[in-house]
């Protein structure tokens, strides 16, 4: 990389691009007295890398602003045209709804402005645009209200802006700067509070009633400004390099922005119902997401130094680092650990990170990346952060019970991750009191499933060794043992006939026989004389077994061997018995449980609807509160079906995008041929109409050629939408499975709604039974994994005394919280067929208040139904 981009990207950073200096000063000038004889060479390449560091780097953007003023008074021509490249891009990241794009250019034409580039009225006037387009959107008798979200956004990039250049509007130009807070301020008398409900980390806070009287983001930020304000825009976390070279820059010449246009939002529909209303919210929601929510970790004394605003600033840092630097993991907590404040902020570091891991409906990048940016920064900071991280993981171990199921499950994914790099070591001592606790207590099995993951992610010695100082906890280990073969030859078991017949069987798939030679002798001379269900069990346990040492060694069985499965169960009914007999072979490890249903349900020898039929069966019910195993099945489950979906719908896309090409081509090679026909042309001597034969000839095969081929993509996109109108159908069919299935074990398990209309008063149920020496364990009690009861009277009243929520309370709990979860994920693909939803099973009179309250939560649908 030649030397001024270096110069560029490590301005403001300690590193031999600036000798030893760390003074910002200095790097403005050192690199401006670069740049500005690399101008001259090559001024576009410099225009564009420069506008691109101040993208990707935005936490230098107050460095870039001051050397691009450097640079206007020597050079306004070349800031000129790069004012009008900022908002040419500006105008088109606003047309295509590019998020980032436009907070980010919107807080570099504000931080120009300090630098004297830009005229204080440009950027009134991008503001102003911004308000109007807004106040417009939320007019319920002017335009769309269900675009709240992109009115909020426009005015959360304003205010978020405000650090960089409020101080020099305040000052300049003092009474445009009253009519935007004006503005703002009309604004936020016009809009809906937001509510929170469906996305909060904690389920109590949804319960505590108390959303409606805090403030949103908006209200929230525009009460930070307005502190900022009052205490004459001074704030510690953002730089402001251009104090230094005032006497100088107040010489260049400002620029003037030309006019900027929001686009429309869509048009309130003609017939308004909450779900027509709520499907245009969500679309608002998805495409302009509140891309911060608080999470509360640590005592507010770790960080009681910051003001609000400096909390906001820093948080806006980290998150644009950990976006733009996605691919590149440690020069991303190089960044992280060194952004341009003057005080520390581990503890803010670590919420910001939890809270983007674990937001809702989804975080931006997948859990993986968060967990090798922890581990990174745990490496680049030793001596703080290990013990910032592990207390942020103690603090929220202490709310588990209260956390969305959701986020539960991030966290179980997270932390066992997190341990498998740090050699599994962690003070597990700190936690054996959760073999206290009943086994549906969360916390207990909060720490069973993270002991779980591990072994996946490692092996069971390993892991039983990791919690030596607490060997209890070997109790919540996985079973040791591998497969559960019905067929084995070993431990002097009798033998039957159906171990001859599983002999016979391998011997068969040693010998290379086909799969149409095994159905053959399945057909002939099994299914007659065993019956169904002991073919099944053969033919499932014997072929696992063949594919159970690795996942290689399955997927070759199901690629060779699948159709023998596909012909045995070829309904609904003997699927449901077959993923049973896949879950008793399997029945020490989950995982493998997961793959092989996940990997036939990819090969379509399981239906999605078996699937689900075999996670609500009687074998899974009682383990919905005590195990994620049925969970996983159900997720992979539908999210596989919906990838099919989204692949149909980018494969149309695509090829559509190819048809229009190709018309293109086909109207181009037959305006050419129909020319060259009419031509007239000498073929021996005499006038012939039409151009040279071999010409001809070309043509029309070129012609040819172009038509078949849009012929041809026409018939694939008709068949793709077939498949698509087909795949839509199911899923419909699929959610009312769902639904209906998840109702069905509900009803059987909820309380009167008299008696619980809320999670907090199904929880006091729970308490108050509880409270009562019960002489006869619940119903629903499940025994541990060995098969033993509880290992006391007594230490069953300990735990029963230290988790008062009763059995068939978490059981409701739990279900419900994955009820919400499930539907929160899928929303987008719930939104087209929740008329049907709505009317086949919401509405029904039966249905209990909390499970409507879970669907309409997840759905964020505000108003519950009463019934």
């Amino acid at each position: 990389m030649s030397n001024w981009k270096t110069l560029l990207l490590r301005i403001g950073e300690n590193g031999p691009e600036y000798g030893t200096s760390s003074d910002a000063k200095e790097h403005i000038e050192t690199c401006f007295g670069v740049i500005r004889r690399e101008i001259d060479r090559s001024g576009d390449e410099v225009l564009s890398f420069l506008l691109q560091c101040a993208e990707q780097l935005p936490h230098k953007i107050p460095l870039y602003a001051t050397l691009v003023g450097l640079l206007n008074l020597e050079n306004e021509d070349f800031v000129k045209k790069m004012v009008e490249s900022i908002q040419t891009e500006f105008q088109a990241a606003l047309d295509s709804g590019n998020c980032d794009k436009i907070r980010i250019l919107l807080r570099f034409l504000t931080a120009l402005l300090s630098s004297k580039v830009l005229q204080p009225g440009s950027v009134v006037v991008v503001f102003e645009t911004l308000l109007s387009s807004a106040a417009t959107t939320v007019d319920e008798e002017k335009a769309n209200p269900s675009w709240q979200a992109q009115a909020d956004f426009y005015v959360v990039c304003i205010l978020s802006s405000l650090p960089w250049g409020g101080a020099e509007l305040a000052e300049q130009v003092p009474d445009e700067m009253e009519r935007i807070i004006v503005g703002i301020q009309a604004y936020l008398s016009i809009r809906k509070h937001s509510s929170d409900s469906g996305l909060s980390f904690f389920q109590n806070d949804d319960e505590s009633g108390n959303s409606l009287a805090e403030k949103d983001f908006v209200e929230d930020l525009w009460d930070q400004i307005q502190a900022l304000a009052a205490n004459g825009w001074k704030l510690d976390s953002v730089p402001r390099p251009h104090l230094s070279f005032e006497a100088q820059l107040v010489a260049g010449k400002s620029h003037e922005l030309g006019p900027i246009k929001c686009p429309e939002q869509p048009a309130p529909p003609a017939k308004l119902s909450r779900i027509i209303t709520g499907e245009q919210k969500h679309e608002a929601e998805m495409r302009y997401p509140q891309r911060i929510r608080r999470l509360n970790i640590f005592p507010a004394g770790k960080t009681e130094d910051l003001q609000p605003i400096d909390r906001f600033v820093v948080q806006e840092y980290l998150l644009d680092v950990l976006l733009y630097f996605n691919g590149s993991r440690r020069e991303c907590a190089s960044y992280m650990v060194s952004l341009p404040v003057p005080f520390r902020y581990e503890y803010l570091m670590a919420e910001t990170i939890f809270s983007q891991l674990l937001l809702l409906p989804r975080p931006p990048f997948k859990t993986l990346y968060y967990t090798l940016i922890i581990m990174d920064l745990c490496k680049a900071l030793p001596g703080a952060f290990p013990a910032v991280v592990a207390g942020a993981v103690r603090a929220l171990f202490e709310k588990i019970a209260d956390l969305d199921m959701e986020c539960r499950t991030r966290l179980i994914l997270w932390f066992s991750h997190h341990l498998s790099n740090f050699q599994f070591i962690w003070p597990w001592e700190e936690w054996a009191h959760v073999l206290d606790l009943p086994k549906w207590a969360p916390q207990r099995v909060f720490v069973q499933e993270v002991l779980q993951r591990e072994v996946r992610l490692s092996y069971w010695d390993k892991i039983k060794q990791s919690v030596e100082n607490a060997s209890a906890l070997e109790e919540l280990l996985p079973p040791k043992g591998g497969p559960n073969f019905k067929y084995s030859f070993e431990d002097g078991k009798e033998k039957t006939e159906e171990h001859q017949l599983s002999a016979d069987l391998n011997s068969m798939v040693k010998g290379k026989q086909t799969a149409r030679d095994i159905i053959s002798w399945v057909e002939e001379s099994v299914y007659p004389a065993q019956g169904f269900e002991v073919t099944l069990a053969v033919v499932v346990q014997t072929l696992l077994d063949i594919g159970s040492k690795s996942f290689t060694h399955l997927i070759i069985v199901l690629e060779r061997y699948g159709q023998v499965f596909a012909k045995l169960c070829p309904d609904n009914d003997k699927q449901v018995m077959l993923i049973s007999e896949i879950s008793t072979y399997w029945k020490n490890n989950a995982q493998m449980t997961a793959v092989a249903i996940d990997r036939m349900m990819g090969y379509r020898l399981l239906s999605n609807q078996a699937i689900v039929r075999w996670v609500f069966s009687s074998e899974n019910v009682d383990q919905f509160h005590v195990s994620d195993r049925p969970w996983e099945i159900l997720g992979n489950a539908l999210s596989k079906t919906y990838n099919r979906t989204s692949d149909l719908k980018k494969e149309i896309s695509n090829l559509s995008k190819n048809l229009l090409v190709v018309e293109k081509a086909a109207a181009k090679a037959k305006a050419e041929l129909e020319a060259a026909e009419t031509k007239l042309s000498l073929v021996e001597g005499e006038p012939v109409v039409g151009d040279n034969p071999a010409k001809m000839k070309r043509l029309k095969s070129q012609a040819e050629k172009a038509m078949e081929e849009e012929v041809s993509l026409r018939d694939s996109i008709e068949a793709k939408e077939a498949l698509l109108n087909r795949a839509l159908a199911e899923n419909e069919s699929l959610l009312l499975l769902v639904y209906q299935s998840f109702m069905a074990v509900l009803k059987e398990r909820l309380p009167d709604p008299s008696k619980a209309r809320t999670l907090q008063e199904l929880k006091s149920i729970g308490e108050e039974f509880m409270a009562v020496d019960l002489e006869e364990p619940s119903a629903m009690e499940v025994d541990n994994e060995n098969g033993n009861t509880k290992k006391s009277e007594s230490k069953g009243d300990k735990s029963e005394s230290l988790y008062k929520v009763g059995e068939r309370e978490q059981w409701c709990l739990s279900t419900l919280g994955y009820l919400k979860a499930f539907t929160r994920q899928y929303a987008s693909e719930i939104w087209p067929h929740m008329e049907r939803l709505d009317s086949d099973v919401f509405s029904r009179e039966e249905v209990h208040p909390l499970f409507l309250e879970a669907v309409y939560s997840g759905m964020r649908i505000e108003e519950v139904s009463s019934s």
